[in-house]
């Protein structure tokens, strides 16, 4: 007969998807251990681990995505069966999108829970829900940066995505919530903050009934120990220009912005549900620039989307070689279900697909390494993130961590405290790396 253990029960959270799920992974960490559970925060690629219970942080964004979290599911289900942990228990977009199916499927896993349901998964686990928590986390990003979530959700009704049935409506924080949460993370030694959304630009309207992305980077600016603040997801439709005249107002804001535009074809545009012309996307990324020419600017694009011809795909490459952005990352499309496009005809092959992909690629790391060799012989401002190698690792303010460029420092010539900032005069450069001396 088996002794039961009384061992001290041990948490392991795993965190897959984006960097919303990231914060939400911190948030729910931090609840744990001021419930006094030991408790850890590693991906799903984490070494050998002795936790009992297991929470995964799921999503489910496209299909790949989706794979990795069904596949992580899995795997840990089969541990439990074979008695390896005691529990197991699944959280996040995947679990708030098809929570009945896998239910179902998946029957070793001890609950589902969607994306705000966190009470509900904390009082499974004998856990109260603190409230004077509301801001604080336990990173899991390196200490000298972190992800600011000013907004939950999304209004908008792009036919592709998926988004707003697993996230809900667009519900903004107080600039008061915000303001006190970085002073948090500043105290913590955050330097960089980063302002994450499914739509910056909707920001305030739900509370302050006008759009107050400009109050909230003003507000920030003024926090003592910050240095950068980064804006990412910025929808193109209507776009408050405002924002790029607090960019060029608030020293601490980079110049930097990260604004899905997702293609350029009008008929594409259209059946995407973008809200915009190619002609007024092109008037504002000129206006932009226009106002700040030194401003990096980041998109993605999604090809193989129904009923995109060769010719929309090759307007969508002479648009990426015009406008040559200093950043670009490409999607695929995927046919998800209860999305407006999921009534369409999902008619461009996969093989099309991944080399319509690799194509435009390919034309941005050409862009891309004509922009690094400019920046050969120039001085710039460097956030140390980590010593790799023989190289320290860092970012310019025009550079995200892990989706951007890097600048590589020879750790045998010079040397850098990781989250510190440095001046680095660029020596060399690749299609997507610069190599620097202090």
């Amino acid at each position: 007969m088996k002794t039961k253990s009384h061992k001290k029960d041990k948490i392991n959270v795993i965190t897959l998807g984006c960097s919303k799920n990231l914060v939400d992974s911190e948030v729910l960490v931090s609840q744990l251990k001021y419930n006094d559970y030991e408790v850890s925060h590693q991906s799903e690629e984490a070494t050998k681990d002795d936790s009992n219970i297991i929470i995964i942080n799921t999503c489910g964004f496209i299909d790949r995505a989706k794979e990795e979290s069904i596949n992580t599911i899995l795997t840990y289900a089969d541990k439990k069966q074979k008695g390896e942990i005691d529990k197991l228990f699944v959280t996040g977009c995947l679990s708030q999108r098809y929570k009945d199916d896998l239910e179902e499927e998946i029957p070793a896993v001890d609950a589902f829970f969607g994306t705000l349901e966190m009470p509900a998964l904390l009082e499974k686990l004998n856990a109260d829900y603190k409230h004077d928590l509301i801001g604080e986390r336990v990173l899991a990003t390196p200490m000298h940066y972190a992800y600011l979530k000013i907004s939950e959700g999304c209004n908008r009704t792009c036919s592709f995505c998926a988004i707003p049935l697993m996230r809900g409506k667009h519900i903004s924080r107080t600039i008061e919530s915000l303001v006190e949460e970085t002073k948090s993370l500043a105290r913590q030694g955050v330097k960089e903050i980063m302002l994450i959304a499914q739509e910056l630009t909707y920001y305030g309207l739900d509370i302050y009934k006008s759009r107050e992305l400009p109050k909230l980077l003003k507000a920030l600016n003024e926090v003592d120990g910050i240095e950068w603040i980064r804006l990412h997801y910025a929808y193109p439709s209507k776009f408050p220009i405002e924002i790029i005249e607090s960019i060029k107002e608030n020293d601490k804001v980079c110049n930097y912005l990260d604004i899905p535009l997702q293609h350029i074809s009008d008929p594409i545009l259209k059946a995407m549900k973008r809200q915009i012309t190619k002609g007024e996307t092109i008037d504002l990324i000129k206006q932009i620039r226009n106002i700040l020419p030194e401003i990096a600017l980041r998109t993605t694009m999604l090809v193989g989307f129904p009923g995109e011809t060769e010719e929309d795909f090759k307007e969508l490459c002479d648009f990426v070689k015009e406008m040559e952005f200093e950043r670009l990352g490409v999607f695929m499309y995927s046919h998800e279900e209860n999305t407006i496009a999921h009534d369409f005809e999902d008619d461009v092959p996969g093989e099309i697909k991944e080399e319509r992909a690799a194509i435009l690629m390919e034309i941005q790391q050409e862009i891309s390494t004509k922009k690094n060799d400019e920046k050969i012989g120039k001085t710039f401002k460097v956030l140390i993130d980590r010593k790799e190698g023989g190289f320290f690792v860092g970012r310019t303010e025009f550079d995200s961590p892990e989706v951007d460029n890097e600048v590589l420092i020879d750790a045998k010539k010079h040397f850098c405290r990781v989250g510190d900032f440095v001046e680095a005069t660029i020596d060399d450069a690749t299609d997507f790396d610069l190599y620097a001396s202090l």
